[in-house]
């Protein structure tokens, strides 16, 4: 059974209460909207009744359903259930040699468990069906983990029956937050919710332990249309059939037909598509992003309960490609499809979740094939692989290591940007022995010298991500241009915050009442870099914003702005401020939230809550780095570095090749005025993260401290190489150039300076003085 909303209030307020003196402030903002936020019944006015009470009037669909990979998605362990081999089969990962075995009808495996020795462990739960399947085991404090090590369930003769490692190449210990037993392979935070129907995470943070419950196992009718109670009334026969919508929290099929024009060869859809609720359903899971509240409303915009993320770059290739497994929603975000109106069930069957065509033919329904389908388009035999439609705009990639998923951004091959930004392209991940040059150039011979030449937004966050000194130009003309993609946009927003200046500030204000939530929350990035009095003129009335993530993140860069604003500002920041602290009731199981916490905390001077929230943090996870980091700079704020040298050694120690521990404790040695030992520290950092500019450039000026010019100088070159649009690079190279007595490099820095920045009046006066004739 779902639990009330006010047991979770009680849960969130203990939780409030675990931080000292923290209950003044913060829960006063928590009781301040209590009543207003649950005395609507609205939310809970329909229950879940389970798949069977669906079955009876939409036989079709309950019989395509059975067998899909919902259906499949997460059941009990048993024989009938368990696709891999427990007949003692054994497998070696690296030194650890496991063993699959049943006993008793149960299943089982002896591993390395979360002390590195071999135990045995039952099996309680299968994850997944195709193309491998996961196991899931108890631990106490009503955890599960996800076994590391899968079964592949595909055939033989296709390399599959056997078990593997979703590591393959790394040796992943228990020491390692990677482990399966480790945080990042628990399945109450990291899988549950999309894999189960009503899933309630139900973390007790006193005691540490969850209670997480379920409507049903797997993912059911309800998970997608909503809690059904309503409609099931309304469906009786002796029903007054009062209910409004027929009793449906949420339609996810709006009406609409596709009509292709013979002249472009393209579809239409009429009428045009109202809102984007189906799309945004099938997003909450099938997308990469964080969970902000656990009281999902269906129907309701995906970003009040879930924050998706932007084209970052641990995630996305520049131009938008997919990199790491982000699933599908960001990348379909970027077509031209979703723009025109296409969602989900236009090309998949929505309960078996198989395409409703095989092939082109499937493209074909929007497409005309005599204009696309045809050598003359796609220039390869009609026919073969290479002549499908996928293989050029849908290119694929293997996550956990066998798993081939598509990008659906449905983009048009571009190897002439694999040239200038390190892309991949479709071209020449068939054609591997070729160049992406030569893929260049054979698009321009088939479709002439235009082709290529148009300007896409990867250019403008490349450019942002290697600190090009066009980078300012490029994302503001990304970021004003309605035609581009929201996600692309909101990107360009994000990344302004290396790169505020006059000319971008009132491009974020722009951003700031853009109609697309995430364009408005990622401007709120940048506008964090700004004082004060600027955060709150540009970005106050994102406090009453009508999407959560939108008000939290607002009361996050507002946090420290009470003294400026009027008193109806203020409450509306008490009110997000509230809204940002329930979050902490959803994720208090994860150190990043206690980290964040911390963060907010700092901001508005409770220190001592802050450091609690930060102890928090490593408590939950004693490898979750920015912990110590965060905690070892209050300690420096508090004139405590004696704590935080015993801190930041202690992190070491767990983590070692960690550059940001190593780049901390120098800064620390340098205060102490232990420069040489200071300088090793720094050092370390840029071995282990080489491409991190700030490393270099805070190194550089320790050497120059240190009385080493010429070091020094090397050092920013590199960085200078790394990022020539660092301005306190260039203002460094410039400096210690006239020091040595090297005008002309000081001179064509400073050139370089106000190339980055004309708007700088400094760097102005620095080329004038510098530049002969100037």
């Amino acid at each position: 059974m779902p639990r009330t909303p006010r047991a979770d209030i009680i849960d969130l307020v203990l939780t409030v209460k675990s931080y000292p003196r923290l209950t003044r402030q913060f829960a006063g903002y928590l009781l301040f909207g209590l009543l207003l936020t649950f005395s609507s019944k609205d939310i809970y006015s329909a229950d879940y009744v389970g798949r069977q009470s669906c079955a009876s009037c939409h036989k079709t669909q309950n019989e395509s359903w059975i067998g899909s990979d919902h259906d499949l998605a997460m059941q009990d362990a048993y024989h009938q259930t368990i696709s891999a081999n427990f007949n003692n089969a054994t497998f070696t990962y690296f030194d650890v040699i496991s063993t699959f075995f049943n006993k008793n009808g149960k299943f089982f495996v002896r591993t390395d468990g979360p002390d590195g020795k071999l135990a045995d462990y039952e099996i309680k739960y299968t994850f997944g069906i195709f193309p491998l399947q996961q196991y899931l085991i108890e631990f106490p404090g009503g955890r599960l983990q996800a076994l590391s090590i899968a079964w592949d369930t595909r055939p033989k003769s296709e390399g599959g029956q056997r078990w593997f490692h979703l590591y393959p190449n790394e040796k992943i210990t228990h020491e390692d937050p990677l482990h399966w037993t480790g945080p990042n392979q628990n399945w109450n935070h990291m899988c549950a919710g999309c894999h189960s129907t009503n899933l309630r995470k139900n973390f007790d943070p006193q005691q540490s332990r969850y209670n997480t419950t379920w409507s049903e196992i797997d993912v059911s009718c309800e998970a997608c249309h909503g809690p059904g109670s309503n409609h099931v009334a309304w469906a009786q026969p002796t029903n007054d059939k009062q209910y409004p919508n027929k009793g449906l929290t949420v339609r996810l099929n709006e009406p609409g037909t596709w009509e292709i024009d013979n002249q472009t060869g393209l579809a239409t859809r009429t009428p045009l598509l109202k809102d984007n609720i189906q799309v945004e359903t099938c997003g909450r899971c099938h997308a990469r992003r964080a969970t902000v509240h656990s009281e999902y409303v269906h129907g309701q915009p995906l970003m009040d309960t879930h924050y998706p993320a932007t084209l970052r770059e641990e995630l996305y290739y520049a131009d938008g490609q997919i990199d790491d497994e982000v699933y599908v929603y960001g990348s379909f975000l970027q077509s031209k499809m979703y723009r025109k109106g296409v969602t989900c069930t236009n090309c998949h069957e929505p309960h078996s979740l198989k395409l409703k065509a095989d092939g082109n033919a499937l493209c074909a329904t929007c497409h005309l094939p005599t204009k696309f389908d045809t050598p003359k388009h796609h220039f390869h035999k009609s026919g073969t692989q290479t002549a499908q439609c996928v293989s050029c705009h849908m290119p694929k990639k293997n996550y956990m290591v066998i798993d081939p998923r598509r990008d659906h951004s449905f983009r048009i091959p571009r190897p002439d940007l694999s040239v200038k930004l390190s892309t991949p392209n479709a071209c020449t991940q068939c054609h591997a022995e070729r160049t992406n040059k030569w893929a260049a150039g054979a698009i321009t011979k088939w479709y002439g010298t235009k082709r290529g030449r148009e300007t896409h937004y990867g250019e403008a966050i490349y450019a942002a991500r290697q600190g090009a000194v066009n980078a300012e130009r490029l994302l503001v003309a990304l970021a004003k241009n309605p035609s581009q993609p929201a996600i692309a946009r909101a990107t360009a927003g994000a990344l302004m915050q290396g790169y505020i200046s006059p000319v971008t500030v009132p491009v974020l204000k722009t951003l700031l009442h853009d109609p697309d939530p995430l364009v408005r929350v990622s401007a709120l990035d940048a506008v964090d870099a700004l004082p004060s009095q600027n955060k709150v003129q540009l970005a106050q009335h994102l406090l009453t914003d009508p999407v959560r993530v939108v008000r939290i993140e607002a009361a996050r860069v507002l946090a420290n702005t009470r003294n400026v604003l009027l008193d109806a500002e203020g409450a509306a920041l008490e009110n997000a401020t509230r809204e940002y602290i329930e979050t902490l009731k959803e994720n208090a199981d994860r150190p990043e939230t206690h980290a964040n916490l911390g963060n907010v905390l700092v901001r508005v001077r409770s220190l001592k809550e802050a450091e609690a929230a930060y102890e928090k943090a490593i408590e939950i996870d004693p490898n979750f780095v920015p912990a110590y980091v965060n905690l070892s700079d209050l300690y420096r704020a508090q004139n405590k570095d004696d704590e935080g040298r015993k801190l930041l050694l202690k992190a070491i120690k767990i983590q070692p090749e960690d550059g940001s521990l190593h780049h901390a404790y120098g800064l620390l040695l340098v205060r102490e005025k232990r420069l040489t030992d200071a300088l090793n520290a720094l050092r370390k950092a840029i071995d282990l993260e080489p491409n991190n500019t700030r490393y270099r450039y805070v190194y550089a000026i320790a050497l120059e401290s240190a009385g080493r010019l010429d070091e020094a100088l090397q050092t920013l070159d590199v960085a200078h190489a790394q990022r020539p649009a660092d301005r306190n690079v260039l203002y460094a190279l410039i400096s210690f150039h006239e020091r040595t007595g090297n005008f002309q490099a000081a001179a064509t820095f400073a050139e370089t300076l106000v190339e980055v920045s004309p708007w700088d009046q400094n760097a102005r006066a620095l080329r004038k003085r510098l530049v002969v004739g100037d």
